[in-house]
């Protein structure tokens, strides 16, 4: 089954909160004929998009290709959160690599949210970044561990940023009593995904790469100069950056059995008054709960709620995305109850068996996915480390690269099976 079109129709971009207000990008028209670049980039999303743009700074002949439209996947779709460090907690990274190690990924991922910053500052994005990052716990027993966590990350880390908040605090800044304390970043934050990518699309075509929509790769041969294949053209490049992350699908086989798709869905209800946005949020700080079927939220810059729940492993979204996640929301905040709730969509996304980036490279042709939720930061300086590497300077992607990250058993069948029980049990684990 086709992941791009299962649950989207071609050439659209789904019905978002988000794609309401875009100005779509110009000259974007497919690719037609044989031609050759210096780099061929296959997505268009904060990877792909980050990639052309930083190459094309550096005098690169550049042409993206994206079989839908720029943004169109989970880079335009997802809950906005840009997060410091990487997807696991540095306890998690020093038990895994140790601390020398878990220091430099710390490091990648604090570049990360930097840039973010810096890119949310140009005229090409037009979307603020707003600070603030709560990570509240669902269960009473996890405070002592966000109290330690934070006092590790002051001392080993020199991170003054995060603080923690005992039970009380908390249930000042997110008013439910679903939570028991939790911490506080202030300098992660979150912003408008969608026009974060098509902020990017805009510097990337200023800095002179060629963005290509509605251009599907359907191949790739590989060589000491590769060939990608698409519906209309074949494009020769002396490198190609493979950018698809949960929309890989069956183009690069190697790399999907490392990288599963799985959906997750958003709703946007109805713009609230001051004086409801004030009794669920007390500051305009985006959150996530300690579930492992996390739960997400943060206010639009219209007083909408933005909540995203729930998780699916098949490949069709559910017929009713509101009413799925309504629930958790209204679980978390009782009094949401009665708002509207005008969006509601899916969105796929690619993890993987450790929740770590799968950096992979075979010759001159290059492969980044499975963000597994953190893509917002890490997939735009993924583009900036793309960049560094094929001009010679690798550091930072061969860090990445030492990354294990396991394959998941058996064929894509048999994967997803394993994958739906796993997860199962971990939901089953949040309730209990």
């Amino acid at each position: 089954m086709d992941l791009l079109s299962v649950n989207d129709r071609d050439g659209c971009y789904p019905n978002t909160y988000y794609a309401q207000n875009i100005t779509p990008l110009t000259q974007t028209n497919p690719v037609q004929g044989d031609i050759s670049c210096d780099v061929c980039v296959i997505g268009g999303g904060f990877t792909g998009l980050s990639t052309a743009w930083h190459l094309a700074q550096r005098g690169y002949q550049v042409h993206l290709i994206e079989a839908q439209r720029l943004g169109f996947g989970a880079s335009g779709r997802n809950g906005g959160q840009v997060g410091q460090g990487q997807r696991l907690d540095q306890v998690e990274l020093e038990q895994m690599f140790g601390r020398d190690m878990a220091k430099q990924l710390w490091t990648i991922g604090t570049q990360a949210v930097e840039l973010v910053r810096d890119i949310a500052n140009t005229p090409e994005v037009e979307a603020d970044f707003h600070p603030g990052i709560a990570h509240t716990n669902h269960r009473k027993r996890f405070l002592d561990d966000s109290r330690a966590y934070v006092e590790k990350m002051h001392r080993d880390y020199d991170y003054p940023h995060i603080a923690f908040l005992a039970s009380a605090e908390m249930a000042e800044l997110v008013k439910s009593p679903a939570y028991h304390g939790g911490t506080l970043d202030t300098r992660s934050g979150h912003i408008d995904p969608l026009q974060l990518a098509l902020g990017l699309a805009r510097l990337a075509q200023n800095a002179g790469a060629h963005l290509h929509e509605n251009t599907r790769a359907i191949d790739i041969i590989d060589g000491p100069t590769p060939v990608v294949k698409t519906n209309h053209a074949a494009i020769r490049a002396d490198h190609v950056v493979v950018a698809c992350n949960g929309y890989l699908g069956n183009l690069r086989p190697d790399v999907a059995r490392h990288v599963m798709p799985i959906n997750n869905y958003i709703v946007a209800t109805e713009p609230l008054t001051d004086p409801q946005r004030n009794a669920v949020l007390s500051q305009n700080i985006a959150v996530a709960d300690s579930k492992f079927v996390i739960n997400y939220f943060r206010f639009s810059d219209d007083n909408r709620m933005l909540f995203g729940g729930t998780e699916s492993y098949g490949y069709r979204f559910p017929r009713n995305i509101a009413a799925q996640v309504r629930k958790p929301m209204c679980e978390i905040f009782p009094q949401l109850s009665g708002a509207r709730i005008d969006y509601a969509w899916g969105g796929t996304l690619g993890i993987t068996m450790n929740r770590l980036p799968h950096f992979d490279r075979k010759g001159n042709v290059f492969s980044v996915s499975g963000f597994s939720g953190q893509g917002v930061a890490l997939g735009t300086l993924t583009g900036q480390i793309m960049a560094d590497t094929i001009a010679g300077h690798a550091e930072r992607f061969d860090i990445m690269a030492r990354i294990p990250n396991p394959r998941f058993p058996g064929g894509p069948r048999l994967r997803q099976q394993l994958l739906v029980l796993a997860m199962l049990w971990y939901s089953l684990r949040d309730k209990l």
